[in-house]
């Protein structure tokens, strides 16, 4: 895109940042300059953005940003290309994209790598697309790379309702593994059964280890996925097969715990984790094309679909926010800009 084209994009631009650590009340909308592209980078008119848990941690001051990081929230977002950096030559104005972001989804342009953007899937409309980025280059990187879950395994999800617990479940049993997921409802637990999950497990109600113990006649999981941490740590230990992987994402319920090293031993476990948002752009580019190749026909062919919990505009990015910290959220919550709406600012 020329210069002259560009100049026709509006010079500034609403965004949501938050100044001061705090709730929800702490997000407030300002006016912004739209960012430029810089070389191997694309501009994008944003449709929608994916709220997350690192967004929640961000704006508690929880989550301290790089040096040179914006800070408007936003780790995932979905539209359409309108301006192009220098040496780019894999994408053109017009191009319907998601895309994974170091930050900046939350406001109504924002700029990214070449490499960390993908087409929007056939079957998928472009703000279905703005749930998809993060939580897929997650599951990916974490339950089938790091955790190296295979077909015929076993793979157990906490979480089962959340974003990331509704794509792993979906993809895990596309590609032929056995899931299980914890929830904290009985009615979570059958949406997630009603996902592919073989068994949701009522975290409040029942003892995980023993439903995969009974579950899977003593042998165990191949995989634990777990982002609760703190007490859940130990008892995964204990519910996981000879040789099994447990790859933690977060801590929601604090990151120390006292586990039997003894057991990792015996048992030849392995206990790691990994984080997204720092990874260098190359890293972000390679697990792109290896989503695309193995997960995006799966969602074009319906095997595996977003699931979008409700829709804010992006000026109540608070709402978004208690929505997910109330926690009886199922799926994605997502912001939308002016104009973009799914036509409803509520759970769907």
């Amino acid at each position: 895109m020329s210069m002259d084209e560009y100049s026709e994009i509006p010079k500034v631009m609403m965004a949501i940042i938050a100044p001061h650590s705090g709730g929800p009340e702490a997000l407030v909308a300002v006016e912004r300059r739209v960012p430029q592209p810089g070389c191997g980078e694309v501009l994008i008119e944003v449709v929608a953005s994916g709220v997350n848990g690192a967004d929640l941690l961000q704006r508690r001051g929880h989550y301290p940003l790089r040096v040179g990081t914006t800070d408007v929230l936003g780790l995932e977002a979905s539209g359409r290309i309108v301006a192009l950096g220098a040496d780019v030559r894999e994408w053109k104005a017009g191009d319907a994209v998601c895309a994974l972001l170091i930050g900046g989804g939350y406001a109504e342009y924002c700029v990214t790598p070449t490499v960390q953007c993908l087409p929007v899937p056939r079957g998928l409309t472009i703000l279905q697309a703005a749930a998809l980025p993060e939580v897929i280059f997650t599951v990916w990187s974490n339950v089938f790379e790091i955790g190296a879950l295979r077909p015929g395994d076993t793979l157990l999800v906490h979480g089962g309702a959340s974003g990331i617990g509704t794509v792993a479940i979906q993809l895990a049993r596309a590609l032929g593994s056995r899931v299980f997921a914890t929830a904290g409802s009985a009615d979570k637990c059958r949406r997630v059964e009603q996902l592919g999950a073989v068994r949701g497990i009522d975290y409040k109600q029942e003892d995980f280890v023993a439903v995969i113990e009974q579950e899977t006649g003593g042998a165990g999981a191949d995989v634990i996925l777990d982002m609760v941490g703190g007490p859940y740590l130990q008892r995964d230990l204990a519910a996981l097969a000879y040789g099994g992987r447990l790859v933690m994402l977060s801590f929601k319920q604090g990151s120390r715990a006292e586990l039997d090293c003894g057991l990792i031993q015996r048992n030849h476990l392995t206990v790691t984790g990994s984080g997204l948002r720092w990874r260098p752009v190359a890293e972000k580019g390679r697990l792109a094309a290896a989503v695309h190749k193995a997960a995006w026909p799966l969602i074009e062919e319906g095997r595996v679909r977003p699931v979008i919990d409700s829709s804010f505009p992006l000026r109540e990015a608070h709402r978004a926010h208690e929505r997910l910290e109330c926690g009886e959220h199922v799926g994605k919550v997502v912001l939308t800009t002016d104009g973009h709406s799914v036509g409803s600012s509520s759970p769907l």
